[in-house]
């Protein structure tokens, strides 16, 4: 087979591919605890958090995909096993652990949030170390993805913080939180 010449050394290429593999597992490592946040939360909100994490587990399968696809364009080969995903991603697992819905979306919000920054650091890394402004680009599509559903799960939780039994995190004996639509 013939050699890659899209404009990219050997070293640029594999920069990258190295980017875009962390990239896959994090957001891996994502769709993994969204989906069973979407399974165990309970509450007051549980079918709006339920089809809400539903719908972002989708999202980010879809960009897992496309990630891995920009890998074997660029001539790599895609993290596949969950060791891999474990090996190299930056966001944290609660093995064994059934936080309360107000954890979930605070763990959540907090995974998107390290995995935008990183995105910002690989955005930068491919525009300046790497010269790979198509993967730049790539990526800015995926922070702001990441960036819409930090948004919506933050306007979701203002106010009352959200909590599996529906009491108010102020008054735990009696307040109910009121249930958002």
């Amino acid at each position: 087979m013939k050699k890659i010449n899209i404009g990219l050394t050997d070293e640029q290429r594999n920069g990258v591919i190295d980017l875009l593999n962390g990239v896959v597992a994090d957001a891996y490592l994502l769709i993994v605890k969204t989906k069973k946040y979407h399974w165990d939360v309970i509450g007051p909100q549980f079918m709006t958090l339920h089809k809400v994490w539903e719908e972002q587990y989708q999202i980010l399968s879809e960009a897992v995909d496309a990630a891995a696809e920009r890998v074997r364009q660029l001539g790599g080969y895609p993290v596949g096993t969950l060791q891999g995903f474990l090996e190299l991603t930056t966001i944290e697992e609660h093995p064994g652990d059934i936080p309360s819905a107000t954890l979930m979306l605070e763990r959540l919000v907090g995974d998107h949030e390290t995995i935008i920054r990183n995105l910002r650091n690989a955005i930068d890394d491919c525009s300046e170390d790497f010269h790979d402004v198509g993967t730049a680009d790539f990526l800015t599509g995926l922070m702001e993805s990441h960036e819409q559903m930090v948004w919506m799960m933050r306007s979701f939780s203002e106010g009352e913080m959200v909590r599996p039994d529906g009491l108010s995190p102020n008054n735990k004996k009696s307040a109910r939180v009121p249930a958002l639509a």
